[in-house]
């Protein structure tokens, strides 16, 4: 059997749990929306404390906040009613591991196009959600800026750390 097929199959499981609390909320009941890693040891309900239905969840490699993140946050502050932001960068993560020029040359070696985007890789946690906040605070397209906070999840203990928003 397939991974695919298992997780179909596991699928029958969760489906009778949210029958049987009468199916999920379109809108996050607690108002706030999260941009965090793809990574898959990272679980952002478990982390948060969250249960489906509470909360928005945005995910992307290294969690970062791109036009794309910044076209779903729109969405969920303009026509869903989040309020808050909350952005989850975690120790660890693959992003740290390369820089831009070289996944960018590898791709175009192996399949002769330069990709039109940029991967998104950084150095330091702490200052890829400085930036990360700071594009949120500057898009006009996102109403509330004034309840974003962003964090570095640790692995190794499961504690969120907050970001200063001012570089020390």
């Amino acid at each position: 059997m397939s991974v695919t097929e298992a997780l179909v199959t596991r699928n029958v499981t969760y489906s009778a749990e949210v029958l049987s609390r009468g199916g999920l909320a379109a809108k996050g009941t607690q108002k706030v929306a999260v941009v965090a890693c793809m990574d898959s040891r990272l679980d952002v309900f478990a982390a948060l404390g969250l249960t489906p239905g509470e909360a928005h969840v945005i995910r992307n490699a290294g969690g970062l906040v791109t036009e794309d993140t910044i076209r779903s946050l729109a969405i969920s502050q303009r026509l869903m009613g989040t309020e808050e932001i909350i952005l989850i960068h975690h120790t660890g993560c693959g992003m740290l591991s390369f820089t831009d020029d070289e996944l960018c040359s590898a791709l175009e070696a192996e399949t002769g196009a330069r990709p039109a985007w940029a991967p998104g890789s950084f150095t330091d946690l702490a200052d890829s959600v400085r930036q990360s906040i700071a594009r949120i605070k500057a898009s006009p397209f996102i109403p509330r800026t004034d309840a974003v906070r962003g964090f570095v999840l640790n692995l190794a203990t499961g504690r969120l750390e907050e970001v200063d928003t001012v570089e020390a």
